[in-house]
Order: C-alpha cells, then structure tokens, then sequence
C-alpha cells in the first residue's frame, strides 16, 4: 500500500522484489486527478473513478480508466497523464480479487498515516535531536502510543484470502521477466 512516492516504490523494489504486488492509494490518485481540472468538471471525474475502483472485475475497471484517460487527453491532458501514471497499481486489490471490507481499507493508505501522525504528535516538543538513536526511541515511543489507539484492521478476517492471492500472483510467470529456459536460449 503506498501512496506514490518513488523513493518508497523504489525501496518496495529493491527489498521485496520486483514482482511485489502494489496497490496505490485510490484516494491520493483521486485528489491528484481532480486537482488538474477546474471545479465544474470534478463531480463527474469523481464519480467515473470511484465506479471503475468499485469494480469487482479486474479488465473492465482497467478499461473504464483507460477510456477516462483517453477523454480527458482532450480537455485536461494533465489530469489525463496524472490517471495514468500507476493506473494499473489503483487496480491491485480488484486484480488479486479482494473485495468487501478489507478491500476499503487496504485502498487507502490511511490507516498508515494515522500512526505516522502519532509519531509526530509525540516527537513534535522535541527540539534538539541529540542522535539517530535519540530519533529511533521518539519512533518508538510514538508507535507505542498509535497501537494504543489502534483498533482490529476492518477486514482482518480476510487476510488469509489476501496472502493467498499475493502467493498465487507471484506464483504466476510475468511477461516483463523472462524465464530460465528464455535467458538460456537467448545466449545459446
């Protein structure tokens, strides 16, 4: 779950593999998009992306997107390049066919960002970091103060359902790396 930021794909990559399934925030996809078009036309946008991610199938919600895109090019070429850009990463949750309430929470990268503000609200009086140790324990002590407020992750009951379906995707050969018996056969 990431919010776009490509220092954190980058890490995603590089620690976990590039085969590591992404999805992106739907919400933060959702401002950016709005944000490149002009007050009367955002309503309808709204509604036409919020449809497509409410898809429970994977093609059409990527079609219903990519014909978005296409008529945005038109009259908003900024927003249509911020649609595109991770498109198929807005799309992981409904590709790996998860649905219901753990769908709703794993669209958004909210939830993440609630601990995050914790962390700040419970450093923010600290005015000279004496090491990164020091900042390491603040870290600490923020997380431990976010659990206390946290609650059951919405969905929790299907997480097993989500490992499968990670487990199966990278299970399955990708067209971008080749396999074995392709490398052999491309340098014999």
């Amino acid at each position: 779950m990431l919010d776009g930021a490509e220092a954190l794909r980058k890490a995603v990559r590089d620690v976990l593999g590039v085969d590591t399934p992404v999805q992106r925030c739907i919400r933060h996809k959702e401002r950016n998009v709005l944000d490149h078009l002009p007050e009367r036309d955002r309503p309808v946008v709204k509604r036409r992306l919020r449809r497509a991610w409410a898809d429970s199938e994977h093609e059409r919600a990527l079609g219903a997107l990519k014909l978005l895109a296409q008529e945005l090019d038109r009259s908003h070429p900024g927003a249509a390049a911020s649609l595109r850009e991770g498109m198929e990463e807005t799309l992981t949750l409904i590709r790996l066919g998860i649905r219901g309430s753990l769908k709703q929470t794993l669209e958004s990268t909210n939830p993440c960002e609630s601990m995050i503000e914790c962390v700040r609200r419970s450093a923010r009086n600290v005015k000279r970091w004496q090491s990164g140790d020091m900042a390491l324990r603040w870290t600490a002590a923020g997380m431990l103060e976010a659990e206390r407020q946290s609650r059951r992750v919405i969905g929790y009951a299907d997480l097993a359902k989500l490992v499968n379906a990670i487990e199966r995707d990278l299970a399955q050969p990708t067209l971008a790396t080749p396999t074995k018996e392709a490398a052999t056969l491309a340098t014999a």
